[in-house]
C-alpha cells in the first residue's frame, strides 16, 4: 500500500456529519446513506461521516492512501480495491442495488418505452445523450455498440463531469435525455423519469461497503457495514430509488 500523504489525514470537504468514524462513497449512494447514517447515529450514538464523490474519485483517493474507515462504491470497483490491498479481505457486503433509469426534462413529459426497440429510437432521435463516469454509463456505451449505434451517436454524448448528476444535465438543458442511476436522478428538480426499461436492457448496479484496512476501529467499522445490509433498512433503500441487495 502506498504510503499516506504528507501532511496527515486530509480534511474531507465534503463530510456530510462529523463523527468517530469516517468514509467515502460514489455520488449513487449519497442520499441513502444520508438517511441510514442518521439511523445509525440514532441506533448506536455513535456517528459517520461519509464523503460522497464521484466513483473514480472516491477509488483514487482510497488509492492514494487516504485513511477511511468504510469504502462504498459498486461492487466491481470494491472486488479490486480488495485485491490490491486497500479493504479489509472478507468485509466487503454488498448492501444495496440501483436500477438504471432515463430521465427527460420536465416539460418534454416522460418517456414511454414499450419494448428495446423503442429505447433505441428515443436515443438515435435524442439531439443530446447524457450519461455518467459509473456503471451506468459504462453499461450505456455497451449497450450502443451491441446495437450498433455507437458511432452514429457518439458526437452526441455527454459525459458528466466526476459528482456532478447527470440529471442536472438534463434540467439545465446539456443533456436532451440522460441515462443513471434511478438513485441519482430521484428527487433532481425539473426532469421527469421515463416509465421503466424493458427487461431486455435493464440493469442494476449491486452496490457494497468494505472496511478499509486504514481503518483505527475496523470493528466498528465492520458493525456499521453490517447495519447497511441490516432488514431494518430495507424501508429506508426503497424511500431513495434503491432496493435491498
Amino acid at each position: 500500500m502506498r504510503p499516506h500523504p504528507a501532511g496527515g489525514k486530509k480534511k474531507r470537504e465534503e463530510n456530510v456529519t462529523g463523527g468517530n468514524l469516517e468514509g467515502i462513497s460514489s455520488m449513487a449512494t449519497r442520499q441513502i446513506l444520508a438517511e441510514l447514517v442518521e439511523t445509525y447515529r440514532e441506533k448506536t450514538g455513535r456517528t459517520v461521516a461519509i464523503a460522497s464523490i464521484g466513483g473514480v474519485d472516491a477509488a483514487r483517493r482510497v488509492r492514494e492512501g487516504e485513511a477511511f474507515d468504510v469504502v462504498v462504491l459498486a461492487n466491481d470497483a470494491l472486488e479490486k480495491l480488495e485485491a490490491e490491498g486497500h479493504l479489509v479481505a472478507g468485509s466487503r457486503t454488498g448492501f444495496t442495488l440501483s436500477a438504471l433509469a432515463v430521465a427527460t426534462k420536465a416539460e418534454a413529459g416522460p418517456l414511454v418505452f414499450a419494448d428495446e426497440a423503442a429505447v433505441r429510437e428515443s436515443v438515435r432521435r435524442a439531439a443530446t445523450i447524457g450519461y455518467s463516469t459509473g456503471p451506468s454509463g459504462t453499461y450505456l456505451l455497451n449497450l450502443l455498440k451491441r446495437w450498433g449505434i455507437d458511432e452514429e451517436v457518439g458526437p452526441r454524448l455527454r459525459q458528466a463531469p466526476p459528482g456532478v448528476p447527470v440529471g442536472t444535465m438534463v434540467a439545465r438543458g446539456d443533456a436532451e435525455i440522460g441515462f443513471q442511476q434511478t438513485s441519482e436522478l430521484v428527487g433532481v428538480p425539473g426532469i421527469v423519469l421515463a416509465g421503466p426499461l424493458p427487461s431486455s436492457v435493464a440493469f442494476e448496479t449491486l452496490f457494497a461497503a468494505a472496511v478499509a484496512t486504514r481503518s483505527p476501529d475496523p470493528a466498528a467499522a465492520r458493525d456499521f457495514v453490517t447495519f447497511l445490509a441490516a432488514p431494518e433498512t430495507e424501508a429506508a433503500k426503497r424511500r431513495n430509488g434503491m432496493a435491498p441487495a
